[in-house]
């Protein structure tokens, strides 16, 4: 990024962070969300020929007339075990059958560990992934990419906190800070923390935690003071519990806009009919009717793109 670029970031960040910021959070709890197994209220959609046709006969789908997808068994509104504790449910999930719906095929479910993504993909155990991936300059090396949502992340603290709000680096100095390893927010989280050390203020104190009751605990319990993570995990958590809030929301690729995309093996060709099957949903307005049901409108693309310009490489 060009220093004139950068100060530009700069100088837009407070009114992009008041736009993202009432955006993300005026439609808390606008829908009640089912977590039963049955989904009665699931969308479908028909078959697409267009996107059909533009797959390429060669590729090896894992089951004959089933499209298999990688989901990452995280928490909801993205995807969470059902009341049965075995059934995903979510939004991940409602999109998978949209996909499969639009390919004519049945659709099979592969719950994965979010590390697990890239493997999964590779070697073939799934056609493709849905599980909140960013486009990246480096993961575009090894993967194609159809873009289906706007990356999101929140500052989210207990409702006790002082913290009022959060916009730029040095709003977080000295904090302690709980985010997620090996992710966007965290490359963030680092970079926020270096200008501020470069500019005298106090380091970052960043806490790490695998299980998501845990951290919660840290957040409430005073040991933490804030945690950065996917916007759409941490308002759910706000709207069924009541005992965070928001302070703060920012693009995944800060000072960029970032997106998540639906994610296959490289050079397989499936990507190509996926963004035509996601920009025919999003025409239909089965697309966002899928995002009303788990209250992400505010993280809505216009247009879905194969391939678009990724997070630059560190």
């Amino acid at each position: 990024m060009t220093i004139l670029s950068r100060n530009l970031a700069r100088t837009l960040a407070p009114a992009l962070f008041a736009l993202s910021f009432a955006a993300s959070h005026s439609v808390l709890a606008a829908h009640p969300l089912d977590l039963s197994p049955q989904q009665p209220g699931r969308i479908r959609a028909t078959a697409d020929a267009a996107a059909i046709a533009a797959v390429p006969p060669s590729f090896p789908f894992v089951e004959k007339d089933v499209l298999t997808i990688g989901v990452s068994a995280g928490s909801p509104p993205l995807s969470a075990y059902a009341t049965d504790a075995k059934t995903l449910v979510g939004f991940d999930p409602d999109l998978s059958q949209l996909v499969a719906d639009g390919l004519g095929r049945k659709l099979k479910i592969v719950a994965l560990s979010w590390p697990d993504w890239p493997l999964a993909l590779q070697s073939g155990k799934v056609d493709a992934v849905i599980a909140n991936v960013t486009v990246t300059e480096e993961r575009k090396e090894k993967f194609d990419f159809s873009t289906y949502r706007r990356d999101q992340l929140g500052f989210y603290v207990a409702n006790g906190s002082s913290i009022k709000s959060i916009r730029e680096p040095k709003d977080i100095a000295g904090l302690r800070v709980i985010t997620d390893a090996g992710t966007n927010q965290e490359k963030i989280l680092l970079e926020w923390d270096k200008e501020n050390v470069a500019h005298g203020l106090k380091p970052v104190q960043v806490q790490y935690y695998d299980d998501p009751a845990v951290r919660s605990v840290a957040l409430l319990s005073g040991r933490a003071d804030i945690v950065l993570s996917v916007n759409a995990l941490l308002s759910y958590q706000q709207a069924q519990q009541g005992k965070i809030r928001p302070v703060g929301s920012i693009s995944g690729g800060w000072p960029r806009t970032a997106d998540l995309a639906i994610t296959t093996r490289k050079g397989s060709g499936l990507a190509a009919p996926l963004t035509i099957l996601l920009n025919d949903l999003i025409q239909d307005g089965k697309y966002r009717q899928v995002l009303e049901r788990w209250n992400l409108e505010s993280e809505a693309l216009d247009k879905a793109q194969t391939n678009p310009p990724g997070l630059p490489k560190t």
